[in-house]
């Protein structure tokens, strides 16, 4: 398989996805359509559709490559543990900021192999941005204006400067989070929704991100391998180790993404 090739499909794939999520979000009937699954959280027409044309097109791209995604079926863990080798799916990521209108949701997709992220795109079609990133390949940033740009994770941290600190738009005023920064003096908070929040640590736009509220793999997966490719990592909080993927219980850990400075690894 030639993951540069594989990347730019990919890239493609998920700007599909976009514009159709954007047609929805700009029809006042269908953005109205709002059910909930079983766990409370929103589905909208979006989610589907932008599932539908991502998980076909993977499915004529690589056929022997299994899929799991948010909104499709949830294959046991019985079957999937035998997985080398996934495609990891959230078609659309902050469908709360997608309700609220503001912006800052993304379409996610991401390969995995041997449980850690290869390869992966987080396309915000609303910002008109992309960011992505492949092992081997470095990650990149698709601006507003088309142009691409390499992009990297802030290397040293320097204290005697303002430390951006990214924290999640829905999930605020946690009093975990708010222990864990009070030890810099000078910070800025950076709110932002989906995965962007990973991404603003990959470009060089914020310094790290602790995450300590609830997040499913198929909501890092993508942003994993920009930030990761990029120069940083997403770690477990409590293990030091690097996030992994297809865990008998696909809920994350709570998380800190930053630099790869002192990260173990898993052999």
């Amino acid at each position: 398989m030639n993951l540069e090739e594989i990347l730019k499909d990919v890239i493609e794939i998920s700007k599909n996805a976009g514009h159709e999520i954007l047609k929805i979000y700009n029809d006042k009937k269908k953005f109205k359509e709002v059910s909930f699954k079983d766990d409370n959280s929103p589905l909208t027409l979006a989610d589907k559709a932008a599932n539908k044309i991502i998980c076909d097109t993977l499915k004529l791209l690589t056929p022997d490559i299994p899929l799991l995604s948010e909104e499709g079926l949830k294959t046991k863990y019985n079957e999937r543990k035998h997985w080398n080798e996934f495609w990891l799916i959230d078609p659309l990521d902050g469908t709360k900021e997608f309700i609220k209108r503001n912006g800052e949701f993304t379409v996610n997709i991401a390969l995995i192999k041997n449980g850690k992220p290869i390869l992966g795109v987080v396309h915000a079609p609303v910002l008109n941005m992309t960011w992505y990133g492949g092992m081997n390949l470095g990650s990149y940033k698709i601006n507003k204006n088309q142009s691409i740009e390499k992009i990297n994770v802030i290397k040293k941290i320097d204290n005697n400067k303002t430390i951006k600190i990214v924290s999640s738009r829905s999930h605020a005023n946690n009093p975990k989070l708010d222990a864990y920064i009070s030890k810099y003096k000078n910070y800025q908070l950076i709110k932002m929704g989906s995965s962007i929040k990973i991404c603003l640590v990959a470009d060089g736009s914020a310094h790290f991100y602790p995450r300590f509220g609830p997040t499913m793999e198929w909501d890092t997966g993508a942003a994993h391998a920009v930030v990761k490719y990029a120069g940083g990592n997403i770690i477990n909080m409590n293990s030091n180790i690097e996030l992994s993927y297809n865990k008998s219980s696909l809920l994350n850990p709570e998380f800190l993404v930053n630099n790869e400075k002192n990260i173990k690894h898993e052999n």
